[in-house]
């Protein structure tokens, strides 16, 4: 008897235990107002409790470890054209020279075996790059592969065992959360600096005269990021990196309130390709476009004003393929919406090519849906893109009045030995051209290098050389 009456009250015990600690649902309080015109007006408010306050130390203090200061030595080429120095010490004077410069940013982490994002601009043109961990440890690096157009770079030491910050999902931040930036602001002696902020904005981009193709979906934030601070680890209160800290917007060089950071799922994407390829094999739809404001949808009579409209539509491209056409208005790209031209490249980004997708689009004011299939952004050496220009190891080119411009330039051979965008190529191998299928046929003719003279923006004289 004495067991069982026992047994029972630890049941009724436990049964009490469990009901008085069972979490009870939470009925939002309101508060019942009137508005201007003295009508009544439910309005939901909030009552936080201190548990309710944002606790950083955990997402601090795991994903500091694995931020890295990332020094850097460049070589710049300078030249003196100054008469006097030519007259009294020959020529000599007159030629390019070099010095060495040094620079610095930061670096995450991303693999054990010693892979570190960065920015492409921290390390472009870098002959030595030094690593420095949070633990005073350091390496030096080498450059796995660079994207300009994302601005995303991956180097490597040699090391194993290397804390890591787990991937986020930078498509589920929400407005108003809050996020650490971690980084090396003003060079080493500010090493793994952590400041806070909120995420101010979604899908931003920054206003470029560079005239170069690029990328921008920006997550914008009011954490204090400063120069240095780029490369470094933008991360959510979980301790997860949500983006990588890359430009600030300022009059004075310095921190005034605003900074940017590539979305995470970009980087995802554009590292995998670095590891595995050197290069990021991308795709592209193949359109111009511009943001639906109120007097296009008007004029197409649309009920909405959202999405983009197709401008033009490439002949030949993935689009054209798919039977897009000018005028049709982009609203979801599978499933996800579209609200400006900036949502459109970061998803278009997040494929490869050969890759499938559905576009849901507006047009003659009917919603329906296009299968597309992406193509690849680079072209072979000597194929013609939609504009005429001809494709020569990363760069293309268009006959001048006097040789062959360089018209553009993305990642390849022509961009690493230091072309030019507007520079006029006037012999390859010694052999003059006039245009870009003489420097394509030209260059096959080559055994081992390709040597390249002509003139570059300013004027001036250039050579330069790669290997096949």
């Amino acid at each position: 008897m004495t067991v069982l009456l026992s047994v029972l009250a630890g049941g009724l015990t436990a049964y009490g235990v469990v009901k008085a600690t069972e979490p009870q649902p939470v009925q939002t309080p309101t508060t019942i107002v009137k508005d201007a015109a003295g009508n009544a007006v439910e309005y939901r408010t909030v009552n936080l409790a201190e548990t309710d306050y944002p606790d950083f130390t955990y997402a601090a203090e795991s994903a500091v470890e694995a931020v890295v200061y990332v020094e850097v030595t460049v070589r710049q080429q300078y030249q003196l054209n100054d008469p006097f120095f030519r007259f009294f010490f020959g020529n000599e004077y007159g030629q390019p020279q070099s010095r060495e410069q040094k620079g610095s940013g930061s670096g995450v982490i991303i693999r054990p075996d010693g892979y570190i994002v960065t920015n492409n601009h921290v390390v472009s043109g870098a002959t030595k790059i030094s690593v420095t961990l949070n633990n005073n440890q350091q390496y030096d690096a080498t450059i796995v592969g660079t994207d300009p157009v994302t601005d995303v770079a991956i180097i490597k030491v040699d090391a194993t065992d290397l804390p890591t910050i787990p991937l986020g999902d930078s498509d589920k931040l929400r407005l108003g959360e809050w996020v650490l930036a971690i980084g090396s602001p003003l060079g080493a002696q500010l090493r793994s600096t952590i400041t806070a902020g909120i995420v101010s904005a979604k899908g931003r981009s920054m206003p470029d005269n560079s005239g170069e193709f690029k990328i921008e979906s920006f997550i914008q934030t009011d954490a204090a990021v400063n120069p240095g601070n780029s490369g470094g680890a933008l991360v959510n209160k979980k301790g997860e990196l949500v983006g990588i800290n890359t430009a600030i917007v300022s009059q004075t060089g310095s921190y005034t309130g605003y900074s940017f950071a590539v979305p995470v799922n970009i980087v995802k994407r554009v590292a995998q390709d670095l590891m595995d390829f050197g290069s990021v094999k991308r795709a592209v739809l193949g359109i111009t476009m511009g943001t639906v404001d109120k007097k296009f949808a008007d004029e197409m009579k649309l009920s909405d004003v959202t999405g983009v409209y197709i401008n033009e539509v490439l002949k030949g491209s993935a689009a054209d393929k798919a039977g897009l056409k000018k005028n049709d208005v982009i609203v979801a790209i599978d499933g996800q919406k579209i609200t400006d031209g900036a949502s459109v490249q970061a998803k278009v980004n997040s494929y490869h090519p050969g890759d499938k997708a559905t576009i849901t689009i507006i047009r003659d004011g009917k919603k329906q849906d296009v299968g597309v299939t992406f193509q690849s952004a680079s072209l072979q050496n000597g194929e013609a893109d939609a504009d005429g220009s001809i494709a020569f190891y990363g760069a293309r080119l268009k006959a001048a009045e006097r040789g062959v411009e360089i018209v553009s330039l993305s990642s390849g051979k022509m961009a690493e030995a230091g072309a030019q965008v507007g520079s006029i190529i006037l012999y390859v191998n010694g052999e003059s051209v006039s245009k870009p299928e003489d420097v394509v046929a030209k260059a096959k003719k080559a055994s081992r290098a390709i040597y390249i003279e002509g003139v570059d923006p300013n004027g001036r004289t250039f050579y330069f050389g790669f290997g096949r």
